[in-house]
């Protein structure tokens, strides 16, 4: 799978509880250090490779649960970064991802846990909802939400998720017009 690959732009990760063997695992590491881009959304990004601490330190972060599973809350964003340019605060209604993160990240949108849904340890926890980071000559790009096709549909999640899938892929050099 991650093995021996080309040069590529991107890889778009969905695979929600893969385990990597260790030539998978350095095959994909030694891609994105040397400039593939990296990304993805959800439990595809976040809930898989709990065994390959590799993996687990370029995405930068992983998934431990969901409290109450579907439930209402806002989604917080930190301007400042061309991915979430122009995108105010928004409401969803989806799984509110717990993670823990690296505290290394670039954190780009956050929510705050309330505490309820039979969790109350998560009370005025602030998770990280959107993150990026580098790895290598590498970007990663996080999104947490995005459990079914119609969460992508939400305007904001839709712009930022598009936007960090172009952010995070390996830059094509410019041509110069002669």
């Amino acid at each position: 799978m991650y093995e021996d690959l080309p040069p590529l732009d991107l890889i778009v990760q969905c695979w929600t509880g893969g385990r990597l063997t260790q030539a998978q695992e350095d095959g994909l590491l030694t891609a994105i250090r040397g400039g593939t881009g990296f990304a993805g959304w959800h439990g595809g990004i976040v809930a898989t490779a709990y065994e390959n601490a590799g993996y687990q330190f370029m995405v930068g972060g992983r998934f431990v649960g969901h409290p109450g599973g579907f439930v209402p809350y806002r989604v917080n964003v930190a301007p400042g970064h061309p991915i979430v340019d122009g995108v105010d605060d928004f409401d969803v209604h989806t799984e509110q991802y717990f993670c823990h993160v690296d505290p290394t990240l670039t954190v780009l949108a956050t929510t705050t846990f309330t505490g309820d849904h039979g969790a109350p340890e998560t009370a005025g926890a602030v998770m990280p909802v959107v993150w990026v980071k580098r790895y290598g000559a590498g970007r990663v790009f996080v999104n947490t939400l995005g459990h079914a096709p119609a969460d992508l549909l939400v305007p904001a999640t839709n712009q930022i998720t598009s936007r960090g899938l172009r952010w995070a892929a390996r830059p094509r050099p410019r041509s110069s017009s002669a």
